[in-house]
């Protein structure tokens, strides 16, 4: 059933693309976000691809970004349910480098010894609820206990497999907007795509590894 709702902005980049600055940039240009908690603590729902639990969730605001809207095949349930809807897809220079940034991340976050977070940080971190960060690797890119929580290969795979997916979905379609915010023109690209008018010559940079003290 195709719901008829006002356009919404989904921003389906995998985490650690730039999509807390996509999130500072849609706020000052007048949308309101989705809460990113509660969204993430669709994680189960995800799980059990219940996409009606996350569609009734976005309901409650203009744009979304990070999980579960960063996870495979919630764009398309969402491109469904609501069809005027517009997609950014952050991406990062190269899949090495989000790799990177994105373990970086995670070892100052999770641990206290700036190392890539084993299996047992990762139950023992408090966020959102303890464990929670474990079980996001099960149940996302199907790490079991045991296994390197950041094989390499493993997230690689996933973060192309995603990024392939969704251009190959929006492939004929203009409402499908691929970003990296590292580009001079990337602010006015983002702006030109919603129709909006720019407030800034480029990105507010949020949510930098080197901000979490």
């Amino acid at each position: 059933m195709i719901l008829k709702r006002k356009q919404k902005v989904f921003c389906i980049g995998c985490n650690k693309t730039g999509t807390t600055s996509v999130e500072k940039a849609l706020k000052d240009l007048g949308y309101s976000l989705g809460d990113i908690p509660t969204g993430e603590l669709l994680l189960d729902a995800y799980a059990e691809r219940d996409f009606k639990t996350i569609i009734e969730f976005c309901k409650t605001a203009d744009a979304f970004q990070d999980a579960p809207f960063s996870f495979h095949f919630t764009f398309m349930a969402l491109d469904m349910a609501f069809p005027n809807s517009k997609f950014i897809l952050t991406i990062r220079d190269s899949d090495e480098q989000w790799y990177n940034s994105m373990t970086k991340f995670h070892a100052k976050m999770h641990t206290t010894t700036g190392k890539i977070p084993t299996e047992e940080d990762l139950k023992n971190a408090v966020y959102r609820y303890k464990g929670f960060p474990w079980e996001v690797r099960q149940k996302i890119y199907g790490i079991k206990s045991g296994q390197d929580v950041y094989d390499k290969k493993t997230f690689i795979d996933y973060y192309n497999d995603h990024n392939k997916m969704v251009m190959e979905y929006f492939r004929y379609r203009d409402n499908l907007l691929v970003l990296n915010l590292t580009e001079d023109d990337a602010y006015q690209k983002f702006c030109k795509f919603l129709g909006k008018t720019p407030k800034y010559d480029t990105f507010p940079w949020e949510n930098k590894t080197s901000d979490i003290k």
